[in-house]
């Protein structure tokens, strides 16, 4: 003998009226409109800050942006080892190696230094990660928290703007 399965079908929702006409939603979405312009109408209390004669505070906890330090003598100390690029959870740095030239000063005796070093600011999660990673102490996250930008491309630090930015500081220096 063959079972039957009985599937028990809920009835619909019976609405109200003015839950069917959306009267009710489209009131209370209209009373959070009405109240946010009221407290920054009559009561000055904006949220908005305006931006370059203002500056934001950031908490003590924030850990600033991406900067590559220099040793004493202003050479590269990254090294190309990968550690920062592989141990970032967000996968926001891109490290591309090349060999050292002969006419290269570079830190350590290595055999290659990090021809592409770009970090995505739209994907980087500020985490440390990559600070705590590196073994040469080439990367901190130490600079200002200034992130405005017109364009996706101004928000992808690369090497050179790391170093130039913040200046390339000797180790040690804080900025």
């Amino acid at each position: 003998m063959a079972t039957v399965n009985v599937v028990n079908v809920a009835k619909r929702h019976q609405f109200s009226w003015y839950e069917q006409f959306y009267f009710w939603s489209i009131g209370k979405g209209l009373w959070i409109t009405l109240k946010h312009f009221v407290k920054v109408a009559f009561f000055n209390k904006q949220k908005t800050i305006e931006y370059p004669e203002k500056k934001r505070q950031y908490s003590s906890r924030f850990r600033g942006m991406h900067s590559m330090k220099r040793d004493e003598q202003g050479r590269e100390r990254c090294t190309a080892c990968f550690c920062c690029m592989w141990i970032c959870p967000a996968n926001a740095i891109l490290i591309q190696a090349a060999e050292v030239p002969a006419d290269r000063q570079h830190l350590h005796p290595e055999d290659k230094y990090a021809q592409k070093f770009e970090i995505d600011l739209l994907r980087c999660i500020f985490c440390g990660l990559c600070e705590e990673a590196c073994p040469k102490g080439a990367i901190y996250l130490d600079g200002t928290g200034e992130m405005a930008a017109d364009n996706r491309e101004d928000l992808v630090l690369t090497k050179e703007r790391m170093m130039e930015k913040l200046g390339g500081p000797i180790l040690g220096q804080r900025i």
